[in-house]
């Protein structure tokens, strides 16, 4: 486990506390979550989450609060009592799907601070969160939304504001929409706005509470910057996240060695004359052959890359096996999963845990 700096190495942010809402199932990500939530994927060499909790204390918080459902008690055998992060870890879990809303609300009776970040558990940010309260607390909001401009806001939810800040409404996806602006999964609630949420029944922030909250006449503030962020909702994304931490690209107090093109993890073996590269990690104890190439890759634990392989912006699960010179672009091989030589699988191409491709026996062109 990641260790983060020593207790009172970082000043303390006073009178706010953080929850972090981790109950999904992450469906999307398929077969990876089938057994480990998806917070708790190895990305860049420690579990997703553990980036996210670093960067909470870094900026000064000490008590966070995980809202969870699917696969609970993952996140307590892996964390404890938080105190390798130097946190105070609490956990609460949902018994049935709350939603946003309504998981906010579900941890309520764990908070005593006046102030509190809530952040979604699946977003990569370079985010510092003590700029989102002090926007929040010179705006004396009642609740303050961190957003960013995306090239192509079609895809989400956009968040209209005014030249100063004030937040208008929260509209659904549309083919024109009239901002570049979404919601990029973390705010700052007073304590009273999660406490008026309704308990109980599932609830959306984004559909029921911000818009209620505009109604009733309340203070939503926008934090606007232009830091890094991607929503690690998809495969694809999951690559890129892990890559971008790996080089840099994403900053991460918790990265469990140098920024560069590659994270070998204790026990990793890599062949002189093999590549590897891109941000790739290369999981404890896994093994990449002569002249195969990882490139942009997640190669999990115990995986193995047989010689003259290429295996680019994929993933190879816990012990997966990927024989001589097969090809793998774009690729989620499940644990224990093995893919023949030769084989070649692309386009987002998913093997679930245990199969077994023989040789040659998947192909996308004529010659691989």
């Amino acid at each position: 486990m990641v260790s983060c700096p020593a207790a009172g190495s970082v000043d303390v942010l006073p009178g706010v506390e953080a929850v972090v809402l981790v109950g999904g199932l992450g469906t999307r990500m398929r077969p990876l979550t089938l057994s480990v939530p998806k917070p708790m994927l190895p990305t860049a060499g420690v579990p997703f989450l553990t980036h996210l909790l670093a960067r909470i204390r870094t900026a000064g918080v000490r008590h966070v609060v995980l809202g969870t459902s699917y696969c609970a008690e993952v996140f307590a055998t892996h964390f404890g009592d938080g105190s390798k992060l130097g946190l105070t870890l609490d956990y609460v879990v949902e018994d049935e799907p709350l939603g946003t809303g309504g998981g906010i609300r579900n941890v309520a009776s764990t908070l005593s601070e006046p102030d509190v970040l809530v952040f979604n558990g699946d977003v990569l940010s370079g985010l510092d969160p003590a700029e989102v309260v002090r926007t929040h607390r010179s705006r004396e909001a009642d609740v303050t939304l961190h957003l960013v401009r995306v090239p192509d806001p079609r895809a989400f939810g956009c968040v209209p504001t005014t030249a100063d800040g004030r937040v208008l409404g929260f509209l659904e996806k549309s083919d024109d929409p009239p901002t570049d602006l979404i919601n990029a999964g973390c705010y700052v609630f007073r304590r009273e706005v999660i406490e008026s949420i309704p308990p109980g029944r599932a609830v959306s922030v984004e559909r029921e509470t911000f818009p209620g909250l505009l109604a009733a006449g309340a203070r939503v503030h926008a934090h606007v910057d232009a830091s890094y962020w991607l929503d690690l909702g998809t495969p694809a994304a999951f690559v890129q996240g892990s890559a971008d931490l790996v080089r840099g690209l994403a900053p991460s107090p918790a990265l469990p060695g140098p920024v560069g093109e590659a994270l070998l993890l204790p026990g990793a073996v890599v062949h002189p004359q093999a590549q590897v590269g891109g941000g790739s990690v290369v999981g404890a104890d896994a093994v990449v052959q002569r002249g195969a190439q990882v490139l942009g890759s997640v190669l999990m634990d115990r995986a193995q890359v047989g010689p003259g392989a290429h295996v680019q912006r994929s993933v190879l699960g816990i012990g997966a096996q990927v024989g001589a010179g097969a090809v793998l672009h774009d690729a989620v091989i499940g644990d224990g999963a093995v893919v023949g030589a030769r084989c070649e699988l692309r386009d987002g191409l998913r093997l679930w845990p245990g199969v077994v491709l023989p040789d040659d026996s998947v192909r996308f062109s004529a010659n691989v």
